[in-house]
């Protein structure tokens, strides 16, 4: 495997000014550069980018997949974490009163892939992933 580089992903959101105060006070991201439509951030190393987009009119957001007994939002985004890092996210946000879409907890528990994971959305409504293998091999396992 090469050398891992960021990745770049770019989202909408529908209140720019609610959407940084999120990501840089609950997620605890800096912020890089900004316009008046759309804020770059650092996401865990990778470059993550909020756009303005007006809420679609028939306010209908997310799509769900059942996966291991949940129904996992669709699309989704997020980091894969060390698993002490994602246990100390875990408590942060447990400390903010997130709800979760998806409680923290661990999938596929006793099997190939099993790992750390959960949901909860931002203020626009885009749902995130935070997940942590104890073996980081487990990651692209079959």
């Amino acid at each position: 495997m090469s050398t891992l580089t960021p990745f770049h992903v770019a989202v909408p959101v529908y209140d720019l000014e609610e959407a940084r105060k999120f990501y840089r006070e609950v997620l605890g991201c800096s912020e890089g550069r900004s316009s008046d439509i759309w804020t770059d951030f650092n996401l865990f190393g990778h470059q993550f980018v909020i756009h303005l987009k007006p809420k679609p009119a028939d306010g209908n957001l997310l799509h769900f997949n059942p996966v291991d007994g949940h129904d996992v939002p669709v699309p989704h985004y997020g980091v894969v974490l060390e698993w002490n890092d994602w246990h100390d996210l875990e408590a942060k946000l447990k400390g903010k009163d997130i709800k979760f879409i998806i409680e923290p907890g661990i999938r596929f528990a006793g099997k190939t892939g099993e790992q750390a994971t959960m949901f909860f959305l931002d203020p626009s409504g885009n749902a995130l992933e935070f997940k942590a293998f104890k073996d980081m091999g487990q990651l692209f396992a079959v």
